[in-house]
């Protein structure tokens, strides 16, 4: 069986590339032990806006973080320019995300942690964060891009995807209402829909 290629789709002023409504995809902490918090090169992409809520709760979540982190906080703040000169949270050792944090072996956002608690309110973590395998591009003209984003690390979230029959965008479904709004998810599903797989 050949597999069917399909062109960029586009709902609002959001290309999206069709893997999101094609591919499966199901986080599986239990298997993974949230290596993608650790791994890369970088940071998770953040804005200005999400870089003033972070700051906002260093002090709430302080105490979850390593000594390395807080000092790496203490030093450059809680995110950097990255090579592309995209502002990304800031890492301990080249690696680590500075919110990461570890309970039972498994890596956790201190953020997300702090916010499942109470202890925050307003803010979870980054959206880049929340739609993970979802990378999102801002083009000039106004128009987002949305790529699934492959990694080897995410191979047991796709085997459990398959295994669901769960689609990135179901997956994402949260995160992309927040991101984009109820309108436009009700526009991405009524689209998803009328593809034949």
């Amino acid at each position: 069986m050949t597999k069917k290629y399909l062109p960029i789709l586009q709902v609002g002023d959001v290309l999206l590339s069709p893997d999101i409504i094609t591919e499966r995809f199901c986080c599986d902490l239990d298997a993974c032990h949230g290596i993608c918090c650790v791994e890369g090169d970088a940071g998770a992409p953040v804005t200005l806006d999400e870089i003033a809520q972070i700051e906002d709760a260093v002090d709430t979540v302080w105490n979850d973080l390593s000594a390395q982190a807080q000092a790496v906080i203490d030093k450059q703040g809680v995110a950097y320019p990255d090579r592309d000169g995209d502002l990304v949270t800031s890492i301990v050792g080249g690696k680590d995300c500075v919110f990461t944090c570890y309970e039972d072996g498994c890596c956790l956002c201190a953020l997300e942690k702090a916010w499942r608690a109470g202890r925050l309110t307003d803010f979870c973590k980054p959206i880049s964060c929340a739609l993970y395998p979802i990378r999102e591009k801002t083009f000039g003209n106004g128009l987002v891009g949305l790529n699934y984003n492959r990694w080897d690390v995410c191979r047991d979230a796709v085997k459990k995807g398959k295994e669901l029959d769960l689609p990135v965008y179901k997956f994402l479904k949260g995160p992309l209402i927040k991101r984009f709004g109820e309108e436009w998810y009700k526009e991405l599903e009524e689209m998803a829909a009328s593809i034949e797989l």
